[in-house]
């Protein structure tokens, strides 16, 4: 994730697997750092293979998701930016523009996550601390658009990629009684004294953005746990028939010298209007043939059609430079090879980017509200 804004003439390499297209390349290679994001989540078993009801796509339920492990804490309130339904809104005059930008009519969507064999899994993990966790002061390379803290980090702390991992090594973390979200990008910890590029703290009940023109563990200033997809959240979506609500984060390989609400920080220094500004909006068309995507006898296409729903309703949101059309997932519960291999096979040309500016209630606000002409779901 870029932290200051700078030209990315970047060269993106992609990976063969599931894991992100080179960090060291895509973000790391410009004067100033550049990052991506992918979130974690707890490790449940995966559940046996059960007879699975067809998902449909029914309207938003007036509630929100709860955060994995802490089942008292939402993940943002029900009426956040993230928790929206945008199928109904209109679309965004730049989307042609935009889509070309990102290589959309020969590319397809790549999951950012997924088994890593041998090697720790592709995404993004997090824990739920206990309350006896100690809080740490973290020296920040960006101090002065970090929140200071303290933050609940440890040496067990899950970190991206691995304890070892090189690249963006976020960590994310859960106080289940306060309900406080913290995440840190280029996490390392010590003993000694433990530093990190950049930091977030977040109050999971209130909608308040950060400071217009701060980051935060990415590159759009928002947070990152809200917009992973979590396979246990799929099978759950999967087995009850409740759709997922909410949006996932994810990347492009050029962005604005700008950014839209709800982000609150830009990564570029390009100027052009015809590619999109952080917090760009994109969701599946709604003529897409989810029934036809795949056969529902085969391995794991209920779970890829639950999230082509969810992609339909609640959509992507740009949060990072990177590789063009990479999203974002948890790296644990781990997800099935198979999964990863049908999302490998949605089109970036069947989406559209959505205008939500009429959605925002105030400036400083994640909070969404319904307008004439200005539809929820």
């Amino acid at each position: 994730m870029v932290r200051r804004v700078v030209a990315m003439a970047v060269a993106v390499v992609f990976v063969a697997g599931c894991g992100a297209a080179s960090t060291t390349s895509a973000r790391r290679s410009v004067p100033e750092s550049a990052r991506e994001v992918a979130l974690p989540s707890a490790t449940p078993p995966r559940a046996s293979a059960a007879p699975k009801p067809h998902v449909t796509r029914p309207p938003a339920p007036a509630m929100t998701t709860v955060v994995p492990g802490a089942p008292n804490c939402p993940m943002f309130p029900a009426n956040n930016v993230w928790n929206t339904n945008i199928s109904g809104l209109p679309v965004d005059t730049h989307s042609a523009a935009w889509l070309a930008s990102m290589d959309s009519s020969t590319t397809d969507l790549h999951p950012d996550f997924g088994p890593n064999p041998g090697g720790y899994p592709f995404g993004i993990p997090f824990t739920v601390v206990a309350a006896a966790q100690p809080l740490v002061a973290i020296n920040f390379q960006y101090a002065d658009e970090s929140d200071p803290g303290p933050y609940p980090f440890g040496p067990d702390t899950p970190i991206e990629g691995g304890a070892q991992a090189g690249g963006d090594r976020h960590a994310i973390m859960v106080n289940p009684g306060t309900c406080t979200l913290y995440e840190l990008w280029d996490a390392q910890y010590s003993a000694g004294g433990s530093t990190a590029g950049s930091g977030a703290i977040w109050h999971l009940r209130s909608n308040r953005l950060r400071p217009a023109g701060w980051t935060s563990a990415d590159a759009a200033g928002l947070p990152i746990l809200p917009g992973l997809l979590d396979f246990a959240q799929v099978q759950a979506a999967v087995q009850t028939g409740k759709p997922i609500t909410h949006a996932i984060r994810f990347t492009a390989q050029v962005s604005q010298d700008t950014f839209l609400w709800p982000a609150r920080h830009e990564a570029s220094s390009n100027a052009s209007p015809d590619v999109p500004p952080m917090g760009a909006r994109f969701r599946l068309s709604a003529g897409f043939d989810v029934a036809g995507f795949c056969s529902d006898s085969e391995p794991d296409c209920l779970d890829a059609k639950a999230i082509l729903v969810e992609m339909q309703n609640y959509g992507l949101i740009l949060a990072d430079n990177g590789s063009n059309w990479f999203f974002q997932g948890s790296a644990f519960p781990q997800w099935p090879d198979a999964l990863v291999s049908l999302l490998k096979g949605i089109p970036a040309s069947a989406f559209q980017a959505v205008d939500e500016s009429c959605l925002m209630v105030r400036p400083n606000s994640g909070a969404a509200s319904a307008k004439p002409g200005c539809p929820i779901g």
